[in-house]
């Protein structure tokens, strides 16, 4: 189980319990957190769960995959080096204490 920090693009904080298993959309979703809409599901066919990884995490969570890199294409105001889709990130215990900030929208 991880603990995460969701910061939506106002400033409020939502840290949830997360179990291992699930990626960190589906914490999000499963939580309410508002700003993750992940319309496909987690299938990495829309850029609904982006978020931007806070940057002391960016090392810490397993790298993109082409895919990833080409559905961010898609993302509202991508960040080269801190994006992410949650719905490509499982948590582990390695995660506990991850932070992700919302963007102002979700495309």
């Amino acid at each position: 189980m991880a603990k995460i920090t969701y910061i939506e693009h106002n400033g409020t904080k939502h840290v949830v319990d997360v179990a291992n298993g699930l990626t960190v959309m589906e914490g999000a979703r499963d939580n309410n957190i508002p700003g993750i809409e992940a319309d496909c599901g987690g299938a990495c066919a829309c850029s609904t769960c982006h978020v931007y990884i806070d940057k002391d995490w960016v090392a810490k969570v397993p790298p993109k995959d082409a895919m990833e890199e080409d559905m961010l294409d898609f993302a509202y105001e991508p960040n080269p080096e801190t994006s992410r889709l949650t719905c490509q990130i499982k948590v582990t215990d390695a995660l506990d204490g991850l932070i992700v900030n919302l963007p102002e929208k979700q495309i």
